[in-house]
């Protein structure tokens, strides 16, 4: 079973849609298109009536909404609607939210808790580099904490500031799937792009496709590939 991404023109590059129940890493440098990608996920999550959650550790939802308020894919509506749950971590709100949950096993027992007793059905989590707030040691509990949300019944989205596709790091090795994003100078104007790296139980081709970003938000453009 698929589920839409949300996003015009990336199903067409994974066969119609993401697995659900699977874990997916979106990557890439600053500015490339991660979070835009991931709240359109989110979106389309809301409109079809599933249950999301939005995990961050930097930034408030008015803040999210204001970052996506230049597009009009309805954002803003998913979130402040009964479909989508938002839980920023550093928060004394957020805090007691999450230790609701348990009281044993860092975030990790928490945040799975969170999910199951919510049933919830997509997440996105921004990002592994905020993690080390909440780890001691995130080399050694990274590991534990990917493989129990491989164990949900969610489909998830986590977002790594990865900015080399070629230097991978535990999160691409345990994830069901890697989505890269590119964002590089080519002949003095800035040429984006997005990579399919690695998707279980779908046929890929790894080209780079080319992105464009409008009143609709990100959209892929499947049939124009970037040479890098």
């Amino acid at each position: 079973m698929r589920v839409s991404s949300g996003v015009p023109g990336f199903d067409e590059l994974v066969e119609g849609g993401l697995l659900t129940d699977r874990l997916y890493v979106v990557s890439g440098p600053p500015g490339s298109g991660k979070t835009t990608f991931c709240s359109q996920f989110i979106t389309q999550g809301a409109k079809e009536g599933e249950s999301c959650l939005y995990v961050t550790m930097h930034e408030t939802k008015t803040e999210l909404m204001q970052d996506m308020s230049g597009y009009e894919f309805g954002f803003d509506r998913a979130v402040q609607s009964d479909a989508v749950q938002f839980l920023n971590l550093v928060t004394e709100n957020g805090k007691r939210t999450i230790t609701q949950f348990g009281s044993e096993g860092g975030l990790t027992n928490r945040l799975v808790a969170y999910i199951r007793q919510n049933d919830i059905q997509r997440v996105v989590i921004d990002s592994t580099m905020l993690l080390q707030h909440f780890m001691n040691d995130v080399s050694d509990e990274i590991t534990g904490f990917l493989s129990a949300l491989k164990q949900t019944e969610a489909t998830t989205l986590l977002i790594s500031e990865m900015t080399d596709p070629s230097s991978y790091s535990d999160e691409h090795y345990l994830a069901h799937g890697v989505i890269f994003f590119h964002n590089f100078l080519e002949g003095g104007s800035m040429t984006r792009g997005i990579q399919v790296i690695k998707m279980r139980g779908t046929a890929i081709d790894c080209d780079i496709r080319k992105i464009q970003f409008s009143d609709r938000g990100l959209q892929v453009v499947p049939d124009e590939k970037v040479e890098s």
